[in-house]
């Protein structure tokens, strides 16, 4: 039976008249790996989750951090104003990165009941553009555009989307940023796949770069193979919370794949075939998804002492 989400009711309850936290983060995290927010809730709890609002803080502290934060986005938006005309002219790259966003929004198709627009592809261009320029780390890469929807769909203001984004990448250790944590990721799941499951590990290395073809996954962080912007969501709060292990993602990664794995090694499936029923998983449950990984995080820590080193940072929580 599905367990009841944290509502509104019980999440203001977890803060007192001032509006400082008065149940442990611990309890809040175990709560939301559990049951997940409901969507009333989301909006606000992602600030404390992504790190836009500190838990410790009281209610008039965050009325002032949100000002500052919207204060530094203008100031953001007014120097990016200033040197866009040399960015045009000076930096090829900035065009073709601008292409490139505009060629991905071009993509994004979501009306309401009426058949309206709800979605404003100016503003996430522009926030697309303003993170490009800010973020040296994380360059833009095609499927920004479909992550930062969601940051749209779940706040109203403009600024709160831009650092929600931010934060995000950040508070995952940029996971989903193909320089960055994509390539780590893949090597993390062929360990996984090699130490818990050697049978369908062999299958696999006669097979070409299956594993590493599972790029998309990550930089989507699974966003295409659920059938609701809700479960992405479910499945998100788990990552910021940094529970039950740090990359965590691997561990859903590898449980969806012995989802298929019986399949492959009965039909001796090749590359292609493999890669044809990895990407035609669709439509999944998060809650039913997050227990299975669970499931196999249990497993994976019943043999704790005999993991492989680069498997040891899973037993470590995330930051606070």
């Amino acid at each position: 039976m599905k367990k009841v989400p944290i509502d509104k009711v019980e999440w203001e309850g977890y803060f007192d008249e001032s509006g400082h936290l008065v149940k442990s983060r611990d309890f809040i995290s175990s709560n939301i790996l559990d049951r997940g927010l409901d969507p009333a809730v989301r909006s606000e709890a992602w600030k404390f989750l992504t790190g836009y609002y500190s838990w410790r803080s009281s209610h008039d502290e965050r009325l002032t951090v949100d000002s500052m934060r919207r204060k530094s986005y203008e100031a953001l938006c007014n120097m990016y104003d200033k040197i866009q005309p040399l960015l045009e002219t000076e930096h090829r790259d900035f065009m073709q990165v601008r292409s490139f966003i505009n060629s991905d929004l071009q993509r994004l198709y979501l009306r309401d009941a009426q058949g309206y627009a709800i979605v404003d592809k100016k503003r996430l261009e522009k926030i697309l553009l303003l993170s490009y320029v800010c973020n040296t780390e994380a360059e833009y890469q095609q499927g920004f555009h479909e992550m930062l929807l969601l940051f749209q769909l779940l706040v109203e203001k403009e600024h709160e989307v831009y650092w929600l984004f931010q934060f995000f990448l950040q508070k995952t250790e940029h996971s989903c940023v193909v320089n960055i944590g994509v390539g780590k990721n893949l090597i993390m799941l062929k360990a996984v796949i090699s130490f818990m499951d050697p049978v369908f590990a062999k299958h696999l290395e006669g097979k070409g770069r299956v594993v590493q073809s599972l790029f998309p996954w990550f930089c989507l962080f699974f966003q295409r193979v659920f059938k609701s912007f809700d479960d992405v969501w479910r499945l998100w709060e788990v990552f910021l919370m940094g529970i039950p292990c740090r990359n965590f993602q691997v561990i859903v990664a590898y449980t969806m794949l012995q989802s298929v794995r019986d399949q492959i090694l009965r039909e001796n499936m090749g590359g292609d075939d493999i890669l044809m029923v990895c990407g035609n998983i669709i439509d999944l449950d998060a809650d039913e998804l997050i227990s299975k990984a669970c499931s196999t995080y249990k497993l994976l820590m019943e043999h704790k002492e005999k993991v492989p080193d680069e498997l040891k940072e899973f037993f470590l929580q995330g930051d606070s």
